[in-house]
């Protein structure tokens, strides 16, 4: 039975080891995976008392000298029936020697810590953040390069478009400055050829919407090009500006969501930097935390710079301020970078950029609120008033006999498509004025 012995006591080891690793996460765990926790810690404590229950028996059994059985010896080991029970899981496999009598409650337990663990690992596979790697050029992008990498070198060296590769930086796109001049250079070239195709199309075609949809035409093709002309024109050109001030976009669009987060992340940086840490240390908090998701990917730049550069954290800060798609991160890291140069108190700074923070986040919130009310009486008598007046004057003079071309089904798609129209429109311009945070 020694065998069996050592079997038991290696499984109570290992699932010791998950008891203290499972203890060690409950200080840092939120609510819902803190009840998890608990349930696996008991689920694995009560096995690890039944296979205790076991061992007495097991030591009773091992001896130098084997003697004979006697006949109640015979009827109660026949009571205390043993059986090796073996269990697979997620964590290490479970192979012990226990009486027959425990082995369904054993089980039991081991079920349910299972049900707990795999509820964990489920959470934290969810909550688990992907980095991406750095690959090479695929695809389009590939074919870009093969293509025209040579002439957009070429044009980046001359000085073209500086504004772009600001955008470019602030923007966050995983592109390299060449390649995505040198993209840009195949989109307008390939959006040119299909220009052309579609005009030499319209020249000698007429497109509806009726069967076969495309007739075949001859004569009057000068009246017809004077009329097309600017497709090839207007199309590469539309593309081009599409492309060149995506990244600007983008940039905007950010910098709103980093807005957003910050006022409430220089909070957070207030109550950290009270207990004295240091101010490193306060980034990679900000940095590691899943709330502020467009914030923390800019604070990595800045441990990225100190971590695999070797700069220093006022280098970093200065490095960064000049990349910041948000004008008001800019101005916190180049104030923290003189904050920390003059030797002057970081909790200081922090509270009171956080009160200047709130103060404009309320602000906007209020201008905003004020803006609202007022198109919300613009949209009471454009949309609902506005097109009953319409409807009504419409119906009067359909009964005075007045002709006016249209029929009840068409004045009431008409009337649908109108408030529908303006609606769309309404709710446009209240996005686009959205406050940044």
């Amino acid at each position: 039975m020694i065998d069996e012995l050592e079997k038991n006591v290696g499984v109570e080891i290992e699932m010791l080891r998950e008891v203290s690793s499972y203890m060690g996460k409950l200080g840092f765990a939120k609510e819902d995976e803190r009840r998890l926790l608990i349930g696996a810690i008991k689920s694995l404590i009560e096995g690890m008392k039944i296979i205790n229950s076991s061992i007495p028996g097991i030591l009773k059994n091992i001896s130098v000298a084997k003697k004979l059985p006697s006949v109640s010896e015979k009827k109660k080991n026949a009571y205390h029936d043993w059986e090796n029970v073996k269990f697979e899981r997620t964590g290490p496999a479970v192979d012990v020697v226990l009486r027959s009598r425990d082995k369904k409650k054993f089980l039991q337990e081991l079920n349910i810590g299972e049900q707990f663990i795999k509820k964990l690992k489920k959470k934290d596979h969810q909550g688990e953040e992907k980095f991406e790697e750095f690959k090479a050029s695929r695809g389009y992008l590939k074919l870009a390069n093969r293509v025209f990498l040579d002439s957009a070198s070429r044009a980046v060296k001359k000085g073209s478009f500086k504004g772009l590769y600001d955008g470019l930086r602030k923007a966050n796109i995983d592109v390299l400055f060449e390649s995505y001049v040198a993209m840009i250079y195949l989109s307008v070239f390939l959006s040119a050829i299909i220009s052309v195709f579609v005009m030499i199309s319209l020249l000698f075609f007429d497109v509806s919407f009726v069967w076969p949809f495309f007739e075949f035409r001859t004569g009057e093709y000068l009246i017809r090009l004077s009329k097309i002309f600017w497709i090839p024109l207007a199309i590469p050109l539309l593309v081009f500006l599409g492309l060149y001030f995506y990244p600007s976009t983008e940039k905007k669009s950010i910098g709103k969501r980093i807005d957003q987060e910050l006022p409430f992340a220089v909070i957070h940086m207030s109550a950290i930097s009270g207990s004295g840490i240091e101010p490193s240390e306060i980034f990679r908090i900000i940095g590691l935390s899943k709330e502020y998701p467009y914030l923390r990917r800019e604070i990595r730049k800045i441990l990225n710079q100190i971590n695999l550069y070797g700069y220093d954290l006022t280098t970093a800060l200065n490095n960064s301020s000049k990349t910041a798609p948000s004008e008001k991160l800019s101005e916190l890291l180049s104030g923290l970078s003189t904050t920390i140069t003059s030797g002057a108190n970081l909790s200081e700074f922090f509270e009171k950029r956080a009160e200047s923070l709130l103060l404009s986040y309320r602000l906007e919130r209020q201008k905003y609120t004020k803006l609202v009310e007022t198109f919300l009486d613009i949209y009471i008598s454009i949309v609902i008033a506005a097109p009953m007046i319409f409807l009504l004057l419409l119906i009067m003079m359909t009964i005075s006999g007045i002709n006016i071309g249209l029929g009840p089904f068409q004045i009431s798609l008409l009337a649908v498509f109108i408030i529908s129209l303006l609606n769309a429109v309404f709710l446009v311009f209240l996005q686009i004025r959205q406050p940044s945070y």
